[in-house]
């Protein structure tokens, strides 16, 4: 098995975890002590928050190891750190300032992916296939429909970062298909979230949102990487310097 295939399959692991752990703490909370109770005290840190915590660098690693210099690549290895921070640093704060800080660092990881699609855009649907951009935009007027009336002092963060996620989920689409549904997925995960947190109208409840949420969340940023990988294989960064070369196949 090559370091990439074994770190690909460490992150499967650690993502189904996480999605256990989530039922787990939530039978946890609803009917007392078990054992993952005797876990997170032993890490102090719950479970679910440790797995997440782990999922993007092993990732991100598993990316790295295909040694792949593409500027393509090297800015989704950048986008899959900012993720991490944004599944980090909030663990360790309270209230508002934990969702700025999920929400910058994930605007981060936005713009980083931003940066690496954009010389596809000829090939997106700013270009091909233009009808889907009303499907996007008619997404995100919706959510800010939804939920700027209740965003408050929020209200810029949320819609800031409503345009960098459609404007990563249209420019995916120039890459391949699978980066199409990484973006899409990404967007369903993140205004899951949105309407969690906002909206009085929420489609999930419970523990199916959170497994719903995570487990898009998750498919997103795989989907992503191994596209990246794809077109990174097939065919040249247009950016890319001439003495660069995309290497081995996903």
């Amino acid at each position: 098995m090559t370091l990439f295939r074994a770190l690909l399959a460490c992150f499967l692991v650690v993502a189904a975890l996480h999605l256990v752990f989530l039922v787990v703490g939530q039978n946890t909370a609803a009917f007392g002590n078990n054992a993952a109770v005797g876990i997170d005290t032993a890490v102090g840190i719950d479970t679910a928050s440790l797995t997440q915590i782990l999922a993007m660098p092993i990732l991100a690693a598993a990316v790295a190891a295909r040694r792949d210099r593409s500027r393509l690549v090297r800015w989704t290895i950048i986008a899959l750190a900012m993720s991490w921070l944004g599944d980090t640093v909030p663990r360790f704060l309270d209230g508002d300032v934990a969702f700025l800080a999920m929400v910058g660092g994930f605007l981060l990881a936005q713009i980083a992916y931003i940066v690496a699609f954009r010389p596809f855009a000829a090939t997106s649907i700013l270009r091909l296939r233009r009808g889907w951009l009303a499907v996007y935009a008619a997404v995100f007027v919706a959510l800010l429909v939804a939920c700027l009336p209740s965003a408050g002092v929020l209200a810029p963060a949320v819609v800031v970062y409503g345009v960098l996620l459609v404007a990563m989920a249209v420019l995916a689409t120039g890459l391949n298909g699978i980066t199409w549904f990484g973006g899409a997925l990404f967007l369903i995960s993140d205004a899951l979230i949105a309407l969690r947190t906002f909206a009085d109208w929420r489609p999930l409840t419970g523990v199916l949102q959170g497994l719903v949420i995570m487990s898009t969340y998750f498919a997103a940023q795989l989907l992503l990487s191994l596209g990246v990988l794809r077109r990174s294989r097939d065919t040249r960064d247009p950016r890319d310097t001439a003495g660069e070369r995309a290497v081995a196949a996903v």
